[in-house]
């Protein structure tokens, strides 16, 4: 049987039978729950609460956030919380992925007098709204030094080319500790060494010739990533694309000629596109925290409605996230029900798998 509904979604209802959609559920969301780290007595709680799927509520009752999880397969238990003032308890970010449901603007207030964060993340990875629980409060030495290192050609490509530094430094380590050796990978991480010391030792002309390093690095650090064996189980019953067995782009078959990462094609890309944004979110709110303005970019030009100061920050957080995904799929085997394509030839996760891979990067 499918459920009707089922994550708010007709795309994993038309293409997941009930039986195994469930069986995987379970599989991921057990997972997430054993990988939850234990704190220390009287240390509030660090781990952020995920919720996902059809039917998540959040309320306020006699002064507490009482919050039910989403539905994402039958038969399934929904699970709720009740989260008093100063809890111990009390996550510091609640992690809203896709999925429908209600909360009033009582919870919004109570969330920001208790300094927890709010982040809703779309099904396609993007995010769709980022409320600090502390709210934003400048602080204008902060932002004037955003806007003076911006102004400044000399400063804003020094503080480019460090993050541009800090992230193939970062790569290499990923390389390093989750790929054996073989003349690829080692022409990688030679590559971006290299390119390291370029970028202490030269002067970037501009922001471009910043990019054009990064980018040639990045093209060598994903095609060590083509010696990955992506694990399937029953196949036979439930065939998937051939493709997914192997890793073979960073960008997406669906972008047209110019080479794009959005709109993932293979299950590989669909994780890391999540567990990117995930990161970003967390970069979001730590830097409304400490007073920046996230929307004024100094690597990146800033768009109408874009983070474009976080946009950079993620730059050496990426290999990291990479790592927690390289990690994932050396030690699990995975199922046609745990992802979805769509009409349009765009790969989905699964809500449970979703919630799994915002677990590793939080």
């Amino acid at each position: 049987m499918v459920i009707a509904g089922m994550l708010h979604n007709p795309d994993f209802a038309e293409t997941n039978d009930g039986s195994e959609w469930a069986e995987r559920s379970d599989y991921w969301l057990q997972l997430a729950d054993a990988a939850k780290p234990k704190r220390r007595l009287r240390q509030r709680n660090s781990v952020p609460l995920i919720l996902c799927g059809h039917g998540v509520s959040m309320r306020i009752d006699s002064g507490a956030l009482v919050i039910r999880d989403g539905f994402t397969h039958h038969p399934q238990k929904q699970v709720a919380y009740r989260f008093f003032p100063r809890d111990l308890e009390l996550p510091t970010r609640i992690l809203l992925l896709d999925g429908s449901g209600t909360l009033s603007f009582d919870v919004l207030s109570w969330l920001a007098e208790q300094s927890v964060a709010l982040i809703r993340i779309k099904a396609t990875g993007e995010i769709a709204t980022v409320a600090s629980g502390t709210g934003y409060a400048a602080d204008r030495e902060k932002v004037e030094w955003q806007q003076a290192t911006r102004a400044d050609k000399g400063r804003r490509l020094a503080f480019a080319a460090d993050l541009i530094g800090q992230k193939l430094a970062a790569a290499i380590a990923t390389l390093e500790g989750h790929f054996d050796p073989s003349p690829t990978r080692d022409a990688a991480i030679a590559k971006s060494r290299t390119a390291i010391d370029r970028l202490k030792a030269e002067a970037p002309v501009d922001m471009n010739g910043i990019f054009s390093i990064e980018g040639e690095c990045a093209v060598a650090y994903f095609a060590t990533w083509r010696t990955l064996n992506i694990r399937w189980k029953a196949t036979t019953r439930k065939p998937v694309p051939d493709t997914w067995f192997k890793f073979t782009s960073r960008s997406s078959l669906l972008s047209g000629v110019k080479p794009k990462n959005r709109l993932a094609s293979h299950p590989v890309n669909a994780m890391l596109n999540y567990a990117y944004m995930v990161r970003q979110s967390q970069l979001h709110i730590e830097a409304v925290a400490n007073g920046y303005d996230p929307t004024l970019g100094i690597m990146h030009n800033r768009h109408q409605g874009s983070a474009a100061y976080i946009l950079g920050l993620i730059e050496p957080e990426r290999p990291q996230v990479d790592a927690a995904i390289l990690k994932l799929i050396s030690e699990r085997t995975f199922a046609a029900a745990d992802f979805v394509i769509r009409s349009d030839g765009v790969c989905r996760l699964s809500p449970q798998l979703a919630r799994m891979v915002a677990a590793l990067v939080t």
